[in-house]
């Protein structure tokens, strides 16, 4: 599985996105993809550790100033939600035929909220067809994924559009905040074995 990262922010304060300002110690880092992602030194200000993706679409941490670069924004919370895989429910059809493939978190055994989790069932889709289903899907995963955002009210609303292509599923997110401009992420989601439609 491979992921290839658009991000465009469309905010205009502190808050997301992790493209507000914010003294000084920042830096932009390119992610593949060309788009930008601006992350600062963590001795700055506490803050998510920031994830980069490299060019072969492994996430990887940076180093500013001989420290780990931090997020600021929503951009490692989203990419862990969407693309760290969550445990299978026990109706779920592994793609890879085992029955004891069910991933996700070790720790998610611990939550205090019964079904809380971790991550998305979007690894589920590996070896899916194109069809309108598996988009429908798709978007039902990035919804349960990013749920957690309105119910620790991190963000009011979320919106999820979802597209199949030849290659890739395309997924385009826009997080809402009352007062402040909505900010957007896209994502290209490329699996190995997409089977064409039936």
């Amino acid at each position: 599985m491979s992921l290839i990262l658009h991000l465009g922010f469309g905010e205009s304060g502190g808050g997301g996105g992790g493209g507000g300002g914010g003294g000084g110690g920042g830096v932009t880092l390119a992610i593949a993809g060309g788009s930008l992602m601006t992350a600062v030194s963590s001795a700055i200000q506490l803050a998510d550790i920031a994830l980069v993706w490299s060019g072969d679409g492994d996430a990887d941490l940076a180093l500013i100033d001989d420290d780990i670069a931090s997020d600021r924004g929503l951009v490692t919370a989203v990419l862990l939600s969407l693309f760290t895989d969550r445990r299978a429910e026990t109706d779920d059809a592994p793609p890879s035929g085992d029955a004891r493939d069910r991933r996700g978190w070790w720790a998610d055994q611990f939550v205090s909220v019964e079904g809380d989790g971790i991550g998305s069932r979007l690894w589920l889709l590996d070896r899916s067809k194109r069809t309108n289903e598996t988009a429908l899907r798709a978007r039902e995963y990035v919804l349960e994924a990013l749920a957690w955002m309105i119910e620790d009210r991190v963000t009011s609303g979320i919106d999820v559009e979802v597209e199949l292509t030849t290659s890739a599923l395309l997924i385009a997110v826009g997080l809402q905040h009352p007062g402040r401009d909505p900010v957007a992420f896209r994502f290209a989601h490329t699996w190995d074995h997409l089977q064409e439609d039936a």
